[in-house]
């Protein structure tokens, strides 16, 4: 049956940990349709129908479809600090769309109202120009089929709008020397949270992780990591546990995506670490 692919969940998760305190509720951020609903961007291959315009359309979609769900709904929210709101958000992301920013390229289209009474559709293969009057409460996103298939991360276009309205810090502004220092210091965590998970025993902090937990290191500097996609679906969670951390961790990580984690002037030092133990 259809489901939630899990690069819409992550969209989904980090919309409501942003937006949740400001009205958006998780019954309004929706990525597959209820059991009535046949055809379009919200169904996967066993609901799409004969003429499927998700499917039909674009050979995007037609490459990549599969039991994924390719749609997502956003409902009603406003950050009264800033007056930004659903309307704001929707003809933010219009403009990216119609900009051809990199990062909207696998959006097919957005349907959305920029004033609350009329509907406006932006269409990349220019097909249509609105939709029905839900779209006054909600807005919709269809995600090219293939690109959902092929895993593609899709939080870059919703990180940059939560930053530029104030409500996620840009990791990317920090100096060269901060990131070696994030990347050193949580390369060293996750390298002792693995171990001591793998030796069954429960993980404590290290003193050298720097301040804080390490789920704490992991979330507020995700997107200096080099296994930020790994970490990104434990990002959109309410994280309160170290094990939770080492969990998904552990349940995702390849030992060549935790290698490419390492800055090469920690490299050896983790190996003679590593070597160390396993001797003892």
């Amino acid at each position: 049956m259809t489901r939630a692919p899990a690069t819409l969940r992550v969209v989904r998760g980090l919309l409501l940990t942003h937006l949740g305190s400001h009205g958006l509720t998780g019954g309004e951020v929706g990525i597959v349709a209820d059991g009535n609903h046949r055809g379009g961007y919200h169904c996967g291959e066993d609901r799409v129908i004969s003429g499927d315009y998700s499917v039909v359309e674009s050979p995007r979609d037609r490459a990549g479809l599969t039991l994924d769900a390719a749609g997502l709904d956003v409902g009603m929210f406003e950050v009264r600090a800033s007056g930004h709101d659903l309307r704001s958000f929707s003809t933010w992301c219009v403009r990216q769309c119609a900009a051809n920013a990199p990062d909207t390229r696998d959006i097919r289209e957005i349907i959305y109202s920029p004033d609350g009474r009329t509907v406006r559709r932006w269409d990349r293969l220019r097909r249509r120009a609105t939709g029905d009057l839900s779209h006054l409460y909600h807005t919709h996103f269809s995600f090219h089929r293939d690109a959902i298939k092929a895993g593609r991360d899709q939080t870059p276009l919703f990180r940059r709008y939560l930053t530029t309205i104030g409500l996620l810090e840009d990791a990317m502004a920090l100096s060269a020397e901060d990131l070696d220092k994030v990347r050193s210091a949580t390369a060293r965590g996750i390298y002792d949270a693995l171990w001591v998970a793998a030796q069954g025993q429960p993980y404590r902090d290290l003193a050298y992780t720097g301040p804080g937990s390490i789920g704490k290191a992991i979330r507020t500097n995700l997107q200096a990591l080099t296994v930020a996609p790994v970490l990104a679906a434990l990002a959109a969670k309410d994280l309160v546990s170290e094990e939770e951390v080492v969990a998904g961790i552990l349940a995702a990580l390849t030992p060549e995506a935790i290698a490419s984690a390492i800055p090469d002037d920690l490299a050896g030092q983790v190996a003679d670490e590593l070597a160390r133990r396993l001797a003892e």
